[in-house]
């Protein structure tokens, strides 16, 4: 029985978890505290309507899935799309989302016991999104291709930069890698902020204390403020996160004088690391390559871990020893006229991701026989 619940906290955690493999976004804790500080709810935009699909009491798939108003925090832009709408007399919002809110990170998307489950969860939810009477529903950044009812959706092509583990002994040997004006470059930036008197100290799981969640946060605050904005999630998200999931946590805090200046929050799993957010008080020069990326690495190499995702966007990662990452999303349209034109735009679009990809390989910080393949 398929079954769209409001509330992640009526599914049971365990049952929710055991659909998975663990990765922190996609845990029942992690979508909870979102809904339970108010980051997301029908207030903000993000109603919680998550997919669900039961054998009596048995939870066998399900699905974060949000009725948005609008399309902030989701880093695969359809503004144009809405705009379209709007200029023909149409409402695009609400639309069906399928995503973890905020946060573009590949990753599980239906959540199944079995690859049957997982089918018939999709073809429910493509199912309740036909008879809404809404305009669309998206799948964000899901690691796999969807199974069947593909024909459906429409598919669509992006990128971001990863860093993968090539067995590196320490952050010397990734350097060694590198072509020499890279490495060069890198040595400099790390000992311009060695040299301003700035070290970072690494803080993980229950080390992290409220003192340093509440400084976290006025870091992460000022750098949304200095772009004019307010950020979209709460000091209580993060902090229900620290307490419910401490083993995913890693903030890096950068001191100067024995007073920190600005923190760099992580979240890690058994495989990967991934940067998130980041925010100071003041500037140092190249702190923020040496806390959003170098550190990271270092981290990563330290603890054996096979990639560091640097999160969306941003071509001067590629210099940092970051990889172009091809990405998906897939996306259901209800009207057949704006379903025709949507398909012919993203065709044209996947071409053109083909072409920047491989021209972003062409700048890849390692020499010619280092490169990730």
């Amino acid at each position: 029985m398929f079954r769209i619940i409001e509330d992640i906290r009526q599914i049971p955690a365990q049952a929710w978890d055991a659909l998975h493999d663990g990765q922190p976004f996609v845990r029942h804790a992690f979508l909870a505290a979102l809904e339970s500080s108010g980051s997301v709810g029908p207030r903000t935009g993000w109603a919680p309507a998550h997919a669900t699909l039961w054998e009596d009491e048995t939870l066998r798939a399900a699905a974060p899935l949000y009725l948005k108003s609008h399309s902030w925090g989701e880093y695969v832009f359809d503004w144009a799309w809405a705009e379209a709408y709007a200029r023909h007399g149409s409402s695009y919002y609400p639309k069906w989302l399928c995503a973890v809110p905020f946060t573009p990170v590949p990753g599980a998307r239906l959540l199944a016991r079995d690859d049957q489950s997982r089918s018939a969860l999709l073809q429910a939810m493509l199912g309740h999104a036909a008879t809404s009477a809404y305009s669309s529903l998206h799948l964000l950044f899901p690691e796999t291709e969807l199974p069947s009812a593909q024909e459906d959706l429409l598919q669509r092509h992006g990128v971001q930069f990863h860093w993968h583990n090539k067995g590196y002994r320490h952050f010397e040997d990734f350097l060694a890698g590198m072509s020499h004006d890279k490495r060069k470059k890198i040595r400099q930036e790390r000992r311009k902020v060695a040299e301003s008197g700035t070290a970072l100290q690494v803080l993980e799981g229950h080390d992290i204390t409220e003192a340093h969640w509440d400084f976290f946060y006025r870091c992460h605050a000022m750098t949304y403020a200095q772009h004019g904005g307010t950020p979209y999630l709460n000091l209580d998200f993060f902090q229900r996160i620290g307490a419910e999931l401490p083993e995913h946590c890693v903030l890096l805090l950068a001191q100067r004088d024995g007073q920190p200046i600005a923190s760099s929050l992580l979240i890690r799993d058994a495989t990967a690391l991934y940067g998130r957010y980041w925010g100071a008080l003041e500037h140092v020069s190249c702190l923020h390559f040496e806390a959003c990326y170098y550190s990271p690495i270092e981290y990563a190499i330290e603890h054996k871990l096979q990639r560091f995702e640097g999160g969306a966007q941003g071509e001067h990662k590629l210099a940092r020893g970051l990889d172009p990452t091809p990405t998906q999303s897939f996306h259901w349209i209800a009207d057949e006229n704006f379903r025709e034109a949507i398909a012919r735009f993203l065709q044209r679009e996947s071409l053109g991701m083909a072409q920047y990809i491989n021209e972003l390989g062409e700048h890849s910080a390692y020499r010619e026989r280092d490169r990730q393949t």
